[in-house]
């Protein structure tokens, strides 16, 4: 069984002096653990400020929660990046974006506007949305056993979101007008030997990218190409998810087995 997951925001737990400690968890990870009923004894992984990864005994529950290290776990996020450019998408799609291409190996969100965007968010809602979908991100990431909590950027105009592509490795924009043929094992070949890679996945929203658009992705990077997702015309929820998830299993972030310091009984 997998252990129950928590970040630290601030906390580095290898600064700590005393062989147990008090747990700062956010109000909501703390709220978190109560549902669980975790009690003395049990065993839970820990992810902290630093990016250290640490499975941990809880010594006392209630607030704070006081825990010890048990040991320190060895099964890092992969060594490359993604970041998924969704274009903003009615109700609740984005929600369910976030969740999802979370579980499946997304590092990083920019939501933006695109022509074609139905939604239109002033700078409150956008900051009040940017703020859901960071909370998602980061339950998604507990549940999923991820060893980060992707960030949320703030929602990017069309333009922004072209002049932020420059510094990837490679960019792959998902256009219902490519060919076939490009499917994103061809537009990732460039970067599957480099294991650090960082790479940016661009989604349109319902009704897609315009042409112009797509040309204007493709001239921020040079390392920038179309791809397709297959002959069926995917939803924009649902082209974000998968192809977050064949990006990661190209750069061989989902074909390994279960991590060796993990699954362990408590």
């Amino acid at each position: 069984m997998s252990l129950h997951r928590f970040f630290l925001d601030e906390q580095v737990l290898s600064a700590e002096e005393g062989s147990t400690f008090e747990l700062r968890l956010s109000d909501e990870d703390l709220r978190h653990a109560r549902v669980l009923r975790l009690s003395p004894g049990e065993h839970i992984a820990v992810v902290d400020a630093s990016g250290d990864y640490f499975e941990c005994r809880v010594e006392s529950t209630g607030n704070p929660l006081v825990a010890s290290v048990a040991s320190r776990l060895g099964c890092p996020e992969p060594p490359f990046r993604i970041t998924l450019y969704q274009a903003l998408a009615k109700g609740d799609k984005m929600e369910t974006v976030v969740r999802h291409a979370t579980e499946v190996g997304a590092c990083a969100f920019v939501p933006f506007a695109s022509s074609r965007s139905v939604v239109r968010l002033d700078a409150s809602k956008a900051a009040r949305k940017r703020d859901r979908w960071s909370s998602i991100a980061r339950s998604a990431a507990m549940q999923s056993g991820r060893g980060l909590v992707p960030e949320v950027s703030d929602v990017n105009t069309f333009r922004q979101a072209c002049e932020g592509l420059g510094r990837y490795d490679a960019v792959v924009v998902f256009w219902e007008e490519a060919s076939c043929e490009d499917t994103i094992a061809r537009a990732l070949e460039r970067v599957k030997d480099t294991p650090d890679a960082d790479v940016a996945l661009i989604v349109g929203p319902e009704g897609g990218l315009s042409e112009s658009e797509v040309e204007a992705v493709l001239a921020s990077n040079k390392a920038a190409s179309v791809a397709s997702l297959g002959p069926s015309i995917l939803r924009t929820e649902t082209a974000g998810i998968v192809g977050c998830a064949l990006a990661s299993y190209e750069l061989g972030g989902m074909g390994g087995g279960p991590c060796p310091t993990e699954g362990r009984a408590r």
